[in-house]
């Protein structure tokens, strides 16, 4: 499942930041640190990106007006960034990555570089990270005070050689089948679809694309970037899959960090990257949601859907057997459903209008359902498309790890799982079976570590996360020796630093300005309740 936004399959985990002169500066070129304990190879992608990112500081970015239909106005600037497709090749085939900025708002004196931001997923785009200092948001002003804000689009991803699996008129059609099978026929259905989209993935994208669609690769890809920008190195700003970026950049490239944010953290030990993290997510899934069945209840006076949490779910599942039995103006059924009310989990922002809507349904009003919840049949055009976004999850996590290829354990694993947290299971298995047919090679996930020069990182996460269970912080925290944990207790939205809590607000501030952490962890109070 992925970590930021939900696209309209029928799940999603999060994204994405870059930035600016053009000489190379001492140590970019330096051969990474994981390069001799990596093996396999990798000694040859790490010469590789050495080579890259030297190129990269010499060319620098030719910053221009973004094209007019991407939809970044000035002062936000384009430009582009090659990086191999392969790095053990790197005078072979290249891509162009999109990048983005705005520069910094305070003087020069001011200034402390360049800040790279990743939104999650994978396949989120980072490109509107610039916006926060364009849109005036006040939780980034004193960063934006220091720093150049960048965003990009990481490899597969928008305006980056984007990849796709399934013509996306078909991906966007609906109503897709009910993802929570009635019987044997109805998984025999799934699978088909699921080993049809692996193989629509070699199709549409080439096996050479995707053998190299992987989260090292995107690091590498980092590196160059920050190269590019002329940073000897790097402040980075990770949410959600952003941070297992961030964990593989401090393995691999510890000497080249700078700062290091990760807000809402992938668990990135190898036994969890990336099967058993998808099913980890099914648990806290249904935490959340009945989290927000228990404040939808505790609010009836605004919403009339029940006094209790009890009462709220039986509207739910009438609802749902409503949409099975016949799709609610045509096109919402079961999954529609699932993806339109997953957003409650994953964001306290979304509590109020999800809520608003289920209430309308149940007045009367199925038009608003019918809006909220419906595909976006415009979503089709251009690179930035939900199937886009659901192509680079899929190549990534499967071409990433080792995933089970015996059905029965899939079987037995979701089935087991379904009877106590049937929220999302389902759905989130089908969208990541794929991955027990991958058509190319999967490889073997770093070894997420304190490496030497590696500087202290801060974490931030919340206790009752959805998408990224609290556990994948503890653990970053674990292995990554002079980090600091931010956690926000009795809270439980999927991205936490760019939330209204001055605990959090100011210490973020008080990082990314003086590279001060706490000389212990801290519990912060939760961020306000929505209110209807």
């Amino acid at each position: 499942m992925r970590g930021n936004r939900p696209k309209r399959r029928t799940t999603a985990l999060g994204s994405a930041g870059v930035l600016v002169t053009a000489t190379l500066m001492a140590g970019a070129a330096a051969v990474p640190t994981a390069s001799a304990s990596a093996g396999h190879g990798q000694d040859r992608e790490a010469r590789g990106a050495a080579i890259a990112a030297e190129r990269a500081a010499k060319a620098g970015i030719d910053w221009q007006d973004c094209p007019a239909d991407w939809g970044f106005a000035k002062p936000i600037q384009c430009g582009w960034v090659s990086v191999p497709l392969d790095y053990a090749h790197p005078y072979g085939k290249q891509l162009k990555l999109a990048v983005d900025r705005i520069a910094n708002t305070g003087t020069k004196e001011e200034r402390q570089g360049a800040l790279v931001y990743n939104p999650g997923g994978p396949g989120g785009s980072g490109m509107r990270f610039p916006t926060r200092v364009t849109n005036k948001n006040p939780i980034w002003a004193n960063a934006a005070k220091a720093y150049d804000f960048v965003g990009f689009d990481p490899r597969g991803v928008g305006h980056s050689a984007p990849i796709s699996c399934i013509d996306p008129q078909e991906f966007v059609k609906a109503p897709k089948m009910d993802p929570v099978p009635d019987s044997e026929a109805d998984k025999t259905a799934q699978r088909k679809l699921a080993r049809e989209y692996a193989e629509g993935c070699a199709e549409r994208t080439g096996k050479a694309m995707l053998q190299q669609m992987t989260t090292p690769n995107t690091v590498r890809d980092l590196d160059v970037i920050r190269a590019a920008l002329g940073e000897k190195k790097l402040n980075y700003l990770g949410v959600s899959y952003g941070t297992y970026i961030g964990a593989v950049y401090g393995t691999m490239f510890p000497g080249h960090l700078r700062r290091m944010i990760v807000d809402s953290v992938v668990n990135p030990s190898r036994d969890k990257i990336w099967y058993q993290a998808n099913l980890d997510q099914d648990v806290a899934f249904e935490g959340r949601w009945k989290d927000w069945e228990d404040w939808v209840a505790a609010n009836d006076a605004a919403f009339h859907l029940g006094t209790t949490r009890d009462a709220v779910q039986a509207k739910w599942l009438q609802l749902r057997a409503t949409a099975k039995k016949s799709p609610i103006g045509g096109v919402v059924g079961p999954a529609e459903l699932i993806s339109f009310f997953q957003s409650a989990p994953y964001y306290d922002s979304s509590w109020v209008p999800i809520a608003t809507v289920f209430s309308k349904y149940v007045a009367g009003d199925t038009q608003a359902l019918i809006d909220a919840a419906a595909p976006d049949m415009s979503d089709t055009a251009g690179n930035i498309s939900a199937e886009n976004g659901n192509a680079v999850y899929t190549a990534v996590e499967c071409t990433d790890a080792k995933w089970p290829t015996s059905w029965k354990k899939w079987d037995r694993d979701n089935t087991a799982l379904n009877k106590n947290y049937p929220f999302m299971t389902w759905a989130n298995a089908w969208m990541n079976l794929p991955c027990a047919t991958w058509p190319v090679k999967q490889q073997t996930p770093v070894n997420v570590k304190t490496r030497k020069g590696l500087p202290p990182v801060m974490i931030v996460q919340s206790t009752n996360d959805a998408a990224t269970p609290y556990d994948g912080a503890v653990e970053l925290h674990h292995r990554f020796k002079g980090s600091r944990l931010i956690t926000e207790k009795d809270a439980g939205s999927h991205g936490v630093t760019g939330l209204l809590n001055p605990c959090i607000n100011q210490r973020v501030d008080s990082y990314l300005l003086t590279g001060q952490l706490d000389g212990a962890d801290v519990t912060c109070t939760p961020h306000a309740t929505p209110k209807p």
